[in-house]
């Protein structure tokens, strides 16, 4: 177990619901998906890479919602920079969040 953490670093971190309009293997590397997601009005569209090719297709994500951390700095991917991170549970296969009702994109998580 990871140790505690206040309130307040909690709240520091920004998760909003995002939907995959596209997703493609990242060309050069074996490990990263490719997605581009739609984050609403306020934030618009962003570039998030996942590390998860070895267990998904990339047309299993598209047109779905997930959340997403939108507020860490951009990582650099080879050629291209990550703006964000996908939520997924750590298994022997990761295994992406999902909500379980119909929400809005670009909706916060709390």
């Amino acid at each position: 177990m990871k140790p505690d953490i206040s309130y307040n670093d909690f709240d520091k971190l920004d998760i909003r619901i995002g939907k995959i309009i596209e997703a493609s293997i990242k060309e050069g590397s074996e490990k990263l998906l490719r997605f581009v997601v739609d984050l609403g009005t306020e934030i618009g569209k962003r570039i998030i890479f996942a590390g998860i090719r070895k267990w998904y297709k990339p047309e299993e994500f598209i047109n779905k919602e997930y959340p997403f951390l939108i507020n860490m700095p951009p990582k650099k991917m080879l050629d291209e920079e990550s703006q964000g991170m996908m939520l997924l549970v750590d298994s022997d296969k990761p295994v992406p969040v999902m909500p379980c009702e119909d929400v809005v994109v670009g909706m916060v998580v709390r």
